[in-house]
C-alpha cells in the first residue's frame, strides 16, 4: 500500500503528516479524508488551482495530467515542473512525497 507523505505546512498539517492509500484515490480525497483541510473551491471538478500542490518525490509513477488540468495549472501560483493539482493526480503503486504551496489564488475563500 502505497504511502503520502505530506511535507509540513504552516496552517494544514505544521508537523507534516505520512498516510496509507489505496492506488486509485486523489491525493485531495487523501487529504480531506485524513484530516488535511487542502482547499478545493471547485469542489474537485478541475476548474480551479485552489488544490494545487508539488509532488517531490514518485511525480513519474502517477498518470500525465491532460490538457484541462495543464491549462489549470497555468494559473497555479508557484508554478513547479512537479506541480499537478490534487484533485486530478491519482496515486499510483509508489509512495508520494508531496508539498502543499504555502499561497493558492482563490477569489472567494471561507478562511479570512
Amino acid at each position: 500500500m502505497p504511502q503520502i507523505i505530506f511535507l509540513p505546512h504552516e496552517d494544514l498539517c505544521p508537523d507534516g503528516e505520512v498516510i496509507n492509500v489505496e492506488p486509485g484515490i486523489t491525493i485531495c480525497d487523501a487529504a480531506l479524508q485524513n484530516g488535511i483541510q487542502i482547499e478545493h473551491a471547485c469542489e474537485k471538478s478541475c476548474a480551479c488551482t485552489t488544490c494545487h500542490v508539488i509532488v517531490r518525490e514518485g511525480f513519474d509513477s502517477m498518470e500525465e495530467s491532460d490538457e484541462l488540468e495543464d491549462d489549470m495549472l497555468d494559473k497555479a501560483w508557484g508554478l513547479e515542473p512537479e506541480s499537478r493539482l490534487s484533485c486530478q493526480a491519482v496515486v499510483a503503486d509508489e509512495d508520494l512525497v508531496v508539498e502543499i504551496p504555502k499561497y493558492t489564488i482563490n477569489q472567494v475563500s471561507e478562511r479570512h
